[in-house]
């Protein structure tokens, strides 16, 4: 059984009133701040994660905080549901179908390692997102992604292939850091 706080029930309801809005308006839902707990105007980076009949319909967010976590949450809300580049904007009729999932990013922390092996041995599945970076390339792995592929070694397999690089691909510069994440859904 999932039990929500009152303050989670209030981020998921802004991100539903900021995709409503969206299909309304054709952009983003302004906000007053001051109407927020100090708490949710903090500045805290979120992934928005939609899925239609339990598949991916989106998935935008910020893996560095800049700006308030109610900002960051109508922004990344409305960008996932009609800006997403691997799926067709939203459409009215998909909305109350839509199940959105929440997830407030920790500060990211660099992992020191040594060899690939090294790096697999020191991942938490289900624990970890990991950002990976190298020569140009970017991706990230929400912990989420572990269900799919619960097997260290394909994870980071496949975090390379979503960078944008080879899955053998290996070299003394690349870089990952790992975060968690507070799930809302």
């Amino acid at each position: 059984m999932t039990y929500y706080t009152e303050e989670h029930l209030l981020l998921l309801k802004l991100a539903k009133d900021s995709i409503a809005y969206g299909l309304k308006h054709h952009k983003i839902m302004p906000i007053d701040l001051n109407q927020y707990d100090p708490k949710l105007q903090k500045q805290e980076a979120c992934f928005v994660t939609l899925k239609l009949n339990g598949n991916l319909r989106g998935c935008i967010g910020s893996l560095v905080a800049h700006r308030s976590l109610v900002q960051d949450i109508v922004y990344n809300s409305y960008m996932a549901a009609f800006e997403d580049p691997r799926f067709e904007p939203l459409m009215e009729n998909e909305f109350p179908y839509l199940s959105i999932h929440i997830s407030i990013l920790s500060k990211a922390e660099p992992i020191s390692f040594v060899s690939e092996q090294d790096l697999i041995s020191k991942l938490r599945p289900g624990i970890d997102g990991l950002i990976l970076s190298d020569m140009g390339y970017r991706g990230t792995f929400l912990p989420s992604v572990w269900d799919e592929l619960p097997e260290p070694e394909m994870f980071l397999r496949h975090l390379k292939l979503k960078a944008g690089l080879s899955s053998d691909h290996w070299s003394k510069t690349l870089k990952v850091e790992r975060y968690t994440v507070e799930d809302i859904q």
